[in-house]
């Protein structure tokens, strides 16, 4: 029977049942958690979409504290409304966590879901669509997609469609498909098999600052928890299920290096006056070569090696890189014959932009003063970021640059024949758990029976960086990284969007995670 719903914005909630078909039942009788929550999704997806579509209408972007505040009161009601205990904790200068608990009489397992509501910036002059209003596609706008209307109750709704707004894949699409499971097992009287802790955070994008001085103040809540499931990032290229036991650590710099102290005349000056861009250009080639090899001394020398276990698991990973070439219009990558995952097992150095003078129709005639690189670097397990920027500062010395922490003045410019500025810096090590504990393990058959027993994707480790360091090093317990979004949902970018079938396997996933054997 379906109940009418009230309109969006109204507090009211009322619970859509609709059952087509007979509940699974699990060994204690009540009904299985992955068949309720299949058959909630078949009975409410235009409700589903919807209510995920409000969520997403709301700006969430960390630095708008405003914002911030609406968004984490939204998830916390609505995780009251379907039975979690739930409280927004808070420190001075911090965006709230949105904290919540499941305590299961007789468990004896605690799962830590972890989950960042904030997300990156948007310019809505580079989207096709007002990136806080959702809009729906019947596909991908480069696959010739239209847009549609939101479907209206009792419509069937294609896994194809794809939600476009900021967010939408990274990362409130987890808590899109959480909020579903929550509500059909309440309705349903299905109970998890374990406790579940609900810790959502609001400035991962901002470099999550303040994340260890809430796992710091807030340990009591935290300290029974067995493992960590961070639900962040996309599944595999190739569109199967996949889950990750590490993540990447990454530190980065600032370099600018001088020429004269103003802007000179091209015509009247070139052959004579030291060229910052060339200066630059030399500089940066020298840390790299055309192959991809990172060229600075000690580069490779603290990663720690993969075990066995890892070794089997990069070998398993579906051979992915001639469709992902020939997607991003790529003749050669970097590391040949190395594949992408084997990659991502290395540190790694990217220039991530460069300026100096204009180009196109501002160019001009002019050697400018200055010229400056913004440099990435991705960790892995074993790298320190002091240690690897110490790295790439002893190879611009070695290069015959004089560093600097502020713009040079005139007797420093005049005593050193090439200055570097060298600023920025931060960032945070690699975390990795090993593949097999058991508890892990767990997770995976979960993910598998989501998957309708096809073969899940399992990596070492992802290309992408979360300060989960914290979780493995600080706090001593395991992570699994279990995302669900898209490969292609231009996270981070204009027109970010979520494949609806990516959502529907969220939830999938979720009720077979929160209802796995032996809790």
């Amino acid at each position: 029977m379906f109940v009418p719903r009230p309109s969006l914005g109204s507090s009211l909630v009322l619970i859509v049942v609709a059952v087509s078909g007979p509940l699974v039942a699990d060994l204690a009788g009540q009904p299985s958690g992955g068949s309720v929550a299949r058959q909630f999704r078949a009975a409410n997806g235009p409700r589903i979409l919807s209510d995920y579509a409000e969520f997403l209408s709301i700006p969430n972007v960390a630095s708008d504290s405003t914002e911030i505040w609406r968004n984490a009161e939204f998830i916390r009601d609505k995780l009251i409304e379907r039975g979690v205990d739930s409280r927004l904790l808070s420190l001075a200068g911090a965006n709230p966590i949105v904290y919540g608990e499941i305590l299961v009489p007789g468990a004896s397992r605690t799962l830590g879901l972890y989950v960042h509501y904030d997300g990156q910036p948007a310019d809505p002059a580079n989207w096709t669509h007002d990136p806080w209003d959702p809009v729906l596609y019947t596909r991908a706008m480069e696959d010739g997609g239209e847009p549609r209307p939101f479907p209206e109750t009792g419509e069937a709704v294609d896994p194809e469609w794809r939600i476009y707004a900021r967010a939408a894949g990274d990362d409130k699409a987890p808590i899109g498909a959480m909020l579903p499971v929550l509500e059909a097992f309440k309705a349903s009287g299905v109970e998890p098999t374990s406790n579940l802790i609900f810790f959502f955070e609001g400035e991962e994008e901002a470099g999550s600052t303040n994340l260890g001085r809430y796992l710091e103040s807030y340990g009591d809540l935290i300290e029974d928890i067995d493992v960590w499931l961070l639900f962040d990032g996309p599944v595999h290229q190739s569109g199967r299920p996949m889950l990750s036991f590490g993540v990447r650590g990454v530190t980065g710099m600032e370099v600018t290096v001088y020429g004269p102290i103003r802007g000179l005349h091209s015509g009247h000056y070139g052959n004579w006056a030291p060229v910052p861009g060339q200066m630059l250009a030399n500089l940066l080639a020298s840390m790299k070569n055309d192959e991809g090899e990172v060229l600075i001394d000690g580069f490779y020398d603290t990663s720690d090696p993969l075990g066995p276990m890892e070794k089997e698991a990069l070998r398993r990973l579906p051979k992915y890189d001639a469709e992902l070439k020939k997607e991003l219009g790529l003749a050669w990558t970097e590391g040949e014959p190395q594949t992408l995952p084997e990659r991502l097992q290395l540190p790694s150095l990217t220039v991530r932009g460069l300026s100096s003078g204009n180009t196109g129709p501002l160019a001009r005639n002019v050697i400018p003063s200055a010229a400056t690189a913004a440099l990435g670097v991705r960790l892995v397990k074993g790298n320190d970021p002091t240690h690897m920027r110490e790295l790439v500062e002893a190879h611009i010395r070695k290069e015959g640059y004089h560093i600097v922490r502020e713009d040079p003045d005139m007797e420093t410019r005049l005593a050193y024949r090439k200055i570097a500025k060298v600023t920025g810096g931060g960032g945070y090590p690699a975390a990795r758990s090993p593949m097999d504990l058991p508890i892990l393990q767990e997770v995976v058959e979960a993910a598998r029976r989501a998957a309708g027993n096809d073969e899940v994707v399992l990596s070492p480790g992802s290309g992408g960086s979360l300060p989960l360091y914290l979780f493995t090093d600080v706090l001593q317990k395991p992570i699994l990284m279990v995302p669900i979004a898209n490969h292609d949902d231009l996270q981070h970018a204009p027109d970010e969007n979520l494949r609806v079938w990516n959502l529907w396997y969220g939830i999938d996933f979720y009720a077979q995670l929160f209802t796995m054997p032996g809790g």
